[in-house]
């Protein structure tokens, strides 16, 4: 079982090519701190609206992880600036998923 947590964006107007030029710039960052990145890509539903999602082993590796990465100046001197600027909202969710479900939502949305 995996933790896995969507993080949904919904951009304000006309930011969309910034928005993912400043992930896919954020990316790798995020990968190298050790996060798993399952699917990032735009909504199927709404034009300003992307998700990103990421596995965990554990909420308690979700927090340490999240907390190494966001504090890190790679990130706050890096991309998040552009990034944060598109954002008219955000909002996370968290649930269990068997591990045969983060594979087959990895290999349907490739980041």
């Amino acid at each position: 079982m995996k933790l896995i947590e969507v993080r949904t964006y919904r951009l304000k107007p006309d930011c969309a090519e910034r928005f993912v030029a400043a992930v896919r710039e954020a990316l790798p960052l995020v990968r190298a701190s050790g996060m798993d990145v399952v699917a990032f890509g735009r909504s199927d539903h709404e034009h300003e609206s992307f998700h990103l999602i990421r596995a965990f082993a554990s909420r308690e590796q979700l927090v340490a992880q999240q907390d190494a990465f966001y504090g890190s100046a790679a990130w706050r001197e890096g991309p998040r600036p552009a990034l944060v600027e598109c954002l008219d909202t955000y909002l996370n969710t968290l649930l269990w998923l068997p591990d045969e479900a983060v594979d087959a939502l990895r290999a349907n949305h490739q980041p």
